[in-house]
């Protein structure tokens, strides 16, 4: 029993503690023989007020903390922290913050002195004993000495163990450290901030949960057993894959804290190894007139996009805030898209547009996705072409009569516009990627893609 909760509905906190002073107590007669001389002051030393005041004594020599130093290096001298996860700012990242009001809160000291954090674990009614003593509940307080001026002495010794330690923070020689530049001076040693990373000790036991569950749970075993056989399963099946499993402590994990004990000192680490990319060739637009029909709006992430936006535009609210955010970020993953398209075939060959297969091929497409064709020696008309730069507001034009096109021909006829000026942005990622073309040919970097197409041709005529 001393190394599980005790944790009790409708009695007292005098009862609880009652009865975990007798099973440990038992736990210790049962190694002795009876006639032993020790079972008299074994017995006397479990008498509840001795002992209470023996483990008010010993809770000094522990700490109860929800970030550790010890598993960071088991010889690092420092602090370690209690923070509530309430206390923690929210993020839209994993953190102990997650964790609200149920969390384990682990114990760091002298391992001989665990039991009395396990006393302050007793729990009834969904509520440890640590914790009613530190809300100055009255029936736990009771429970510690019939005399209220010693009960409130304990009380005041128990609850000290999640009180900071005297001294303020320190790191130490063998803990992480970081210096973070916080100021404008990078050579004055005052603008920066020493941060030294501790171990989230109580994420850290929801998570080891969570994957022992995983691994060993009977829901998630049936449903491992339907998923190897083929049944149909109503469950949701649960796999952690290449796991790496780091040991705490030895064969001493209790001298690292007391959950760590109680994982058995293990620590599984997540994979984090870099995905294995398929290299895919890049689909070409041949024998069609653009590169929309069906190359690029094939792809497999421009289809999700595609169906994204139009559920989304097509619902019963699309033009409330958080929806035109939601549009505004569909439509520019859509344009990076279409500019990682024209970077991939950036690694065809010069001149492949040349190929009978791309004849259809629109000639401010072929201008577009083969670049490299204006620095073949026969090819000087195509540089002239590409070197004029009245393909990119087209290419624009393009771009929205398709993607209008995509959202059913339900929407207004001046989104095709606000599409083709989105491409054309500054700003945009397509605009960036003429950009860096230009340079890499040696070109100027204006792009006059605010001229309307007639005007262009006409100022290419007067030319």
């Amino acid at each position: 029993m001393s190394g599980k909760n005790i944790i009790k509905n409708n009695c007292s906190f005098r009862v609880l503690i009652n009865e975990f002073l007798r099973d440990r107590l038992q736990t210790k007669l049962d190694k002795l023989a009876p006639d032993d001389p020790k079972r008299a002051d074994l017995i006397a030393q479990h008498e509840r007020v001795p002992w209470l005041e023996d483990a008010a004594r010993r809770v000094k020599q522990i700490q109860a903390v929800t970030h550790s130093l010890k598993p960071i290096h088991p010889d690092a001298r420092g602090t370690n922290l209690y923070v509530t996860p309430t206390e923690l700012p929210v993020l839209d990242v994993v953190g102990s913050h997650i964790l609200g009001n149920h969390f384990s809160t682990d114990v760091v000291g002298n391992a001989a002195a665990l039991d009395v954090h396990r006393l302050l674990k007793l729990e009834m009614n969904g509520r440890t004993l640590l914790k009613a003593l530190i809300d100055n509940d009255p029936d736990a307080v009771q429970s510690l000495d019939d005399d209220p001026a010693k009960a409130q002495s304990l009380r005041e010794a128990f609850t000290s163990l999640t009180s900071k330690r005297e001294g303020g923070a320190a790191s130490h020689v063998r803990a992480k450290q970081l210096y973070w530049l916080v100021g404008g001076d990078a050579e004055d040693d005052a603008q920066y901030h020493l941060i030294s990373p501790l171990f989230a000790t109580s994420l850290i036991h929801v998570v080891h949960a969570e994957q022992q569950d995983a691994r060993f749970g009977q829901a998630n075993k049936r449903a491992r057993h339907a998923r190897r056989d083929g049944l149909p399963h109503e469950g949701v099946y649960r796999e952690y894959r290449d796991l790496a499993v780091q040991k705490l402590g030895g064969t001493q994990p209790q001298n690292v804290s007391q959950l760590n004990a109680e994982r058995g000192g293990i620590n599984y680490l997540l994979s984090s190894l870099p995905p294995t990319w398929e290299t895919r060739r890049n689909v070409l637009p041949a024998n069609v007139s653009s590169i929309f029909e069906r190359a690029f709006g094939a792809r497999p992430l421009v289809r999700v996009l595609i169906r994204q936006m139009q559920d989304l535009l097509l619902s019963d609210r699309p033009n409330n805030l958080q929806a035109r955010k939601r549009l505004k970020d569909l439509e520019n993953r859509i344009i990076d898209e279409l500019v990682a398209y024209a970077g991939e075939l950036l690694k065809e060959p010069p001149g492949w547009t040349r190929d009978p297969r791309f004849a259809e091929l629109a000639d401010e497409e072929k201008l577009w996705l083969d670049p490299l064709r204006s620095e073949l020696p026969e090819e000087s008309e195509f540089a002239s072409r590409w070197l004029f730069m009245d393909w990119p507001a087209q290419i624009g034009e393009r771009f929205g009569k398709w993607l209008t096109a995509k959202m059913a021909n339900k929407l207004d006829h001046n989104v095709s516009r606000n599409w083709r000026d989105a491409l054309l942005s500054d700003k945009s990622s397509y605009m960036e990627h003429l950009r860096m073309l230009r340079e890499r040919l040696d070109a100027p970097k204006y792009i006059p893609v605010r001229k309307t197409h007639d005007e262009l041709i006409s100022l290419r005529e007067r030319k």
